[in-house]
């Protein structure tokens, strides 16, 4: 039996083929809504998955540690850089 066809706009990325990405893209809400709605269904995702669950362990909140202080590190690398001693003035 086949499955029921799904349209464009309802389909996730990775279920997309590339000739129909411009057409997905053109779907989707750009808007400073739509794209706070994003994260935030992002987020939701990632905190059922890796967070609210019956049998957890510590790789959801590794994983959001390190994320932090990549960050972290991305945004203060210019003052880092700056505050290293240099051999040759």
């Amino acid at each position: 039996m086949a499955d029921k066809p799904v349209a464009l706009a309802q389909k996730r990325l990775m279920d997309i083929k590339l000739g129909q990405l411009p057409s997905w893209l053109g779907t989707r809400d750009f808007t400073p809504n739509g794209l706070l709605g994003s994260v935030r269904g992002g987020y939701e995702r990632y905190f059922n998955k890796y967070i609210n669950v019956k049998k957890g362990g510590i790789g959801g909140v590794a994983m959001f540690l390190a994320g932090y202080v990549a960050l972290s590190y991305l945004w203060e690398y210019d003052h880092i850089k700056h505050d290293r001693w240099r051999k040759y003035h």
